[in-house]
């Protein structure tokens, strides 16, 4: 049986930093549309920021339903699950806000991050206000070894310029699958 925390303590915070994905569910308001589940990776784009809140970095994609779902709503589910060690799922559920590269505020939110990689395609910072953080057992995720980030996203947009992701983002970005509008 799983376990509710307060807050996001010391060992809960080793935890979550010492693994190199989680996920990231949202869905829109109401009965219709998609549950979005996205994998997110890459060493330096999350930061615990308190004991109940976080934030990550958000790369330009093939989609933007996580920034359509929050404007939508604001809820969001963020999971961490142990592929090695004792088996473990730990849960971060809260409400989300973004601040997009175009937004005065981005500098700021992207100073929280100490050690990001390659910030040129990031195009949004996600925060998530933690209002429940949970575990659970984990046994039946498999165990997995680590072996290399990829860097494929990385470099398929240092080859885009800064005016290509603008065009990225208004063409490719501009709503979600549901038809909700993203910036």
């Amino acid at each position: 049986m799983g376990k509710v925390y307060p807050e996001i303590d010391g060992r809960l915070r080793d935890f979550i930093g010492a693994q190199p994905l989680f996920f990231v569910a949202t869905a829109p308001s109401g009965a219709e549309g998609h549950v979005n589940v996205s994998p997110k990776g890459m060493r330096g784009t999350f930061v615990i920021l308190g004991p109940h809140r976080v934030a990550y970095l958000d790369y330009h994609g093939s989609g933007a339903e996580t920034i359509a779902h929050l404007r939508d709503n604001g809820r969001i589910t963020l999971m961490f699950c142990a592929f090695d060690g004792p088996p473990k799922i730990v849960r971060l559920h809260g409400r989300g806000t973004t601040v997009a590269v175009t937004e005065d505020a981005f500098a700021d939110r992207l100073a929280d991050f100490p050690a990001p990689p390659d910030v040129h395609a990031v195009r949004a910072v996600v925060t998530v206000e933690v209002e429940r953080v949970s575990d659970s057992c984990g046994y039946a995720v498999p165990l997995m070894d680590f072996r290399a980030e990829r860097d494929l996203l990385l470099t398929s947009h240092s080859r885009r310029s800064s005016e290509d992701l603008v065009d990225y983002r208004a063409t490719k970005n501009a709503a979600s699958i549901d038809g909700l509008p993203v910036f």
